[in-house]
């Protein structure tokens, strides 16, 4: 049994013993003291959350958890039903909310949920403020309403069909030229929320022949739902027997977006902010963000354009948000797939990627597997290094950093971890909050380099 307390929120294993695991005590527990961080923000004010759940077997019950435990707080909820997280978070903006909660465990196995907490802009909340709602979890502070007070429920059901409308808005999404395009596309949607989002997307967006693969939203997740390419093997299978376009695979929150070329091929995940990112600079040229282990393709792609500049954040979504607001930037992410697109909002958002990506294949007259030929040629591969428990991870990745900043041919940041940054490549390396591991993220032209420069930072460590 586990349970993860992080800048991501409350994550742990269905069942089990209370605090080991996210049991239905913990769940009234981290709600409701995140309602009492929220109501002591406005004080006086009769709050309003959204909250919305993927398609994971515990997502009813835990939602019934948090919906009853928030009216119990006296706070008014617009329960969303199935969803995703973008979706909650625009119905949060949507909606003129106080905040929300997203039940769901992203991209980990079905015996994992999480609490997901939202501010009122319908970002997640920070670092400290996270802090602040585990101290509350923790103390004798949260006080429940009286009956009179208690929060009243509304059900909205259409948050999908107002997050699409909003989509296909934007200045940069072109429906006609999708629909023009006549396009066969597959999705898998690993049997979540997805597979209610994407289709209905693509449907709006001019794409009438879509082939789906794990739609029906049964939580009865089909393979690993990470979308990485060893667990795609069906959808590559999928796209090229039907000689469709191209295919799309979201996880179960459908935050993130990964793309398969129509040979079957990976388009590569990292690619899919690379390729929605130069879209977005040819038409409103400006600054990008990804985080500190997303690929160098972003930064190559960005300075193609005059006036532009690429920054780098602390991994987590809300570093990389951080990050754009200070900047100014047009476009950010993950190079897990993860697109932020601030004209919408800020958040990573798998509809808004397909929208943006669906209107650059169709303007560019290539197949995807030619429009992948045409940006940089990265290769990132992972590692681990074993450490003892009584070993200073700390004082090592100092004395890493030390020694490379000795050397005037690397650049070394340290905002998170030690990335090195050398001529040809990279290399990150992260400590592990949860075991006595150092994981080692390096990128190059070839695998071969990427693991060269790697095993080189090893033999330091």
């Amino acid at each position: 049994m586990s349970l993860i307390k992080s800048i991501s929120g409350i994550r742990g294993t269905i069942g089990g013993r209370a605090g080991e695991g996210l049991s239905p005590i913990d769940v009234v527990k981290f709600t409701s003291s995140f309602a009492t961080f929220l109501g002591r923000q406005q004080p006086g004010k009769r709050l309003r959350l959204v909250v919305g759940r993927d398609a994971r077997l515990s997502g009813a019950m835990v939602d019934r958890l948090v919906v009853g435990t928030l009216q119990g707080m006296g706070i008014d909820v617009l329960e969303t039903g199935l969803s995703t997280t973008p979706t909650t978070e625009m119905a949060v903006i949507d909606h003129h909310a106080d905040g929300g909660i997203i039940i769901t465990a992203s991209h980990n196995p079905k015996h994992w949920n999480a609490l997901k907490l939202l501010n009122a802009r319908g970002e997640f909340i920070s670092d400290k403020e996270g802090k602040e709602v585990l101290r509350l979890a923790d103390s004798d502070e949260v006080t429940f309403a009286d009956v009179d007070c208690l929060g009243q429920v509304e059900e909205n059901h259409s948050t999908i069909d107002e997050h699409i409308a909003r989509v296909l808005q934007l200045q940069l999404v072109d429906r006609d030229a999708i629909a023009k395009a006549g396009f066969r596309v597959a999705v898998d949607a690993v049997n979540s929320t997805g597979g209610i989002a994407i289709p209905r997307l693509l449907h709006a967006l001019g794409v009438d022949d879509v082939v789906e693969l794990n739609c029906e939203p049964t939580g009865l997740f089909a393979h690993n739902p990470e979308p990485i390419p060893q667990n795609l093997t069906q959808i590559s299978e999928c796209v090229h027997t039907n000689r469709c376009d191209l295919g799309i695979v979201v996880d179960p929150d459908v935050d993130r977006l990964a793309l398969v070329c129509e040979d079957g091929e990976m388009f590569g995940e990292e690619y899919t902010l690379v390729s929605v990112a130069d879209y977005v600079l040819q038409h409103t040229p400006g600054n990008t963000v990804s985080n500190l282990s997303s690929s160098r393709a972003l930064r190559d792609v960005t300075l193609k354009y005059a006036g532009c500049q690429y920054n780098a954040a602390a991994v987590g979504e809300v570093n990389v948000t951080t990050l754009m607001r200070e900047t100014g930037a047009v476009i950010g992410g993950e190079g897990n797939g993860g697109v932020i697109y601030p004209a919408l909002h800020y958040g990573r958002d798998a509809l808004v990627g397909v929208a943006l990506f669906l209107t650059l294949l169709a303007k560019s007259g290539k197949k995807v597997s030619e429009l992948r030929r045409t940006y940089p040629e990265y290769i990132i591969t992972k590692n681990r290094r074993d450490l003892t428990p009584d070993m200073d991870v700390d004082a090592m990745l100092a004395k890493v950093a030390a020694l490379y900043k000795a050397d005037a041919t690397c650049q070394v940041t340290t905002i998170d971890g030690v990335k090195i940054d050398f001529a040809d490549g990279w290399v990150h390396l992260r400590k592990s909050n949860t075991e006595p591991i150092i994981r080692i993220y390096s990128e190059a032209a070839t695998e071969a380099r990427a693991n060269e420069l790697a095993r080189q930072v090893m033999q330091q460590i």
